[in-house]
């Protein structure tokens, strides 16, 4: 495995690990490695093993292929709330995140009727 690969790996260990708010320790308990270990991972500094990284990404409520796609989190890292809504997403089942959507369509869909509905009317906008 190339430096780059292996840096890129350990960037998204890291990215995945603190969207979980989890230390390296932790990550390192439920993955069977350590602390120093992890930490050199996210570095890039040493290879992982395949059995190693399956252990990791099943700590971490992903699959190691999740480690290797690269340019949706280019796409996404300037925008955290997105990639924090589409990991906890990814966690979940079909009909969890089919809910979850037609949940967040009525929602702004809601919302910007309201804003447009009462947009020109003084006072009538609900007050939190």
């Amino acid at each position: 495995m190339s430096m780059e690969t292996t840096k890129l790996i350990g960037t998204k260990i890291f990215q995945f690990r603190k969207l979980l708010g989890i230390t390296q320790e932790q990550l390192a308990e439920a993955s069977d490695s350590t602390g120093s270990y992890i930490g050199k991972l996210e570095r890039g500094e040493v290879n992982v093993q395949i059995k190693t990284l399956e252990k990791i990404a099943e700590a971490l409520g992903t699959n190691v292929f999740a480690f290797f796609n690269f340019n949706s989190y280019e796409e996404l890292k300037s925008q955290p709330w997105i990639w924090g809504c589409v990991h906890i997403l990814s966690q979940q089942s079909e009909a969890e995140q089919n809910k979850a959507y037609r949940i967040l369509k009525e929602l702004f869909s809601s919302e910007s009727e309201l804003t447009e509905n009462n947009s020109d009317a003084p006072g009538t906008h609900e007050e939190y």
